[in-house]
């Protein structure tokens, strides 16, 4: 067995050049309603201090789970906008919204984070969710967030942190090898959340406050365990565990599932900074 596989191209990066992009978006959607994960947004969006009446710009937007959250939180008097370098989350994103009963319908623009067409101080608040740990250049990202930030506004980023994720799974040294082992070749910041609040104090805001939400999943659903299983292909493929390691993990975990025994939990890391 060798560890020595190169990083793999995560298809978060380039979800417009993968086989099947309708496939990731129905796995944002999956995510996103789950209900902890929308616990998880409510307390984030109440850090970040979103309000009604804002201008605030979600990057990285995906499908537009988070955005709509904005867009209801900011009601008709305020302005929500998400932006992502993705052609089919997008249109996915503004297919859901015509399709939802909310007054208050977000907008959404293509773009890139590393250059975010947006005049400089734009926004009241600038969020970023679950998206620096797939960035390689992810500081960068961080300085446009900042330039189109008005003075006195607020940045606000969360990111999970791989380093914690837990599984209650009798063989601990497979779990090692295949949750940290995919998550140091998949993601380009596998530990993002962490560092979140130094960053923002690094890329000049103020008054920086950060939060950890900690994320249970008591239910092996389908997204989780496609999660997994996904997890276990790519080990496989880097030749961190063999093919029947994998197949007796995930069995392990099922078993669990099927007595009412599962468990996972990941950290999730939320900080806020000022603008000067």
């Amino acid at each position: 067995m060798t560890s020595g596989a190169p990083v793999a191209v995560d298809p978060y990066r380039a979800i417009d050049r993968q086989a099947n992009p309708r496939w990731f978006a129905s796995l944002l959607e999956a995510r996103g309603n789950q209900s902890h994960q929308a616990r998880l947004r409510r307390g984030f969006l109440s850090l970040a201090g979103i309000r009604a009446g804002m201008r605030v710009l979600d990057v990285g937007c995906g499908t537009g789970v988070v955005t709509r959250d904005v867009a209801a939180r900011v009601g008709d008097r305020g302005i929500a906008v998400g932006v992502d370098p993705s052609h089919a989350l997008l249109a996915v994103a503004r297919r859901r919204t015509r399709a939802g009963d909310s007054d208050a319908r977000p907008t959404f623009r293509y773009g890139d984070g590393l250059a975010l067409p947006f005049p400089s101080t734009s926004f009241d608040v600038t969020l970023a969710v679950t998206v620096l740990l797939h960035v390689p250049a992810s500081d960068r990202v961080l300085g446009e967030m900042v330039r189109v930030t008005r003075p006195g506004g607020r940045v606000a980023v969360l990111d999970q942190d791989f380093g914690t994720l837990a599984l209650d799974v009798p063989d601990r040294a497979l779990t090692r090898r295949i949750v940290d082992g995919h998550a140091e070749r998949f993601y380009a910041e596998p530990w993002s959340g962490r560092t979140l609040a130094r960053r923002l104090r690094r890329a000049g805001l103020a008054r920086v406050r950060s939060q950890a939400f900690v994320v249970v999943d008591p239910v092996y659903d389908d997204y989780v365990r496609s999660m997994l299983e996904r997890r276990v292909a790519l080990a496989t493929r880097w030749r961190l565990v063999t093919t029947a390691d994998g197949r007796r993990w995930l069995r392990s975990i099922e078993s669990a599932a099927d007595r009412g025994d599962f468990f996972m939990s990941l950290n999730y890391y939320g900080a806020v900074g000022v603008r000067r």
